[in-house]
């Protein structure tokens, strides 16, 4: 990839969203669909009727030999696993667990940060993106109406 000056940049991150079931498929179409990224920034992987190095081997094959972050939906269980032996020599490979979907949307259009820094970014945006409409506190600890 070359920037507008002719000059090499780095290549941009992958993203691989692994998950139990069919989530991985539906987060992936959603990003797909509100940012119109190129098909080849995500790639959904599903541990559905997949054994350990079955899922290890579509996960290692997914991220390729660039720089790929591996999004899951939880910190345990058989996609994390996954994740954290395929990023067991983290050279070019980061885990993210408990991804949500402003994370992803973000990760589209910043995929070309150096990892460290877009990891950084996206545990920020997928943290702020977390809210409730209901429990709102006031500074003084109370509870308010979401009209203030």
């Amino acid at each position: 990839m070359s920037d507008s000056s002719g000059n090499r940049s780095a290549p941009e991150a992958k993203g691989i969203v692994l998950t139990h079931g069919s989530m991985c498929y539906g987060m992936v179409d959603a990003v797909r669909k509100i940012s119109g990224a190129d098909e080849d920034a995500l790639e959904a992987v599903s541990n559905e009727g997949q054994g350990p190095d079955q899922l290890m081997q579509m996960v290692m094959r997914a991220a390729g030999d660039g720089p790929a972050i591996i999004f899951t939906d939880l910190q345990t269980g058989s996609c994390a696993l996954t994740a954290r032996f395929v990023c067991r020599d983290p050279g070019n490979r980061r885990a993210i667990f408990g991804a949500n979907l402003p994370m992803l949307l973000d990760f589209v259009f910043h995929r070309a940060l150096p990892l460290d820094e877009l990891v950084d970014r996206l545990l920020k945006q997928g943290r702020t993106a977390i809210h409730s409409f209901d429990t709102e506190r006031s500074p003084d600890g109370h509870r308010t109406s979401a009209g203030g």
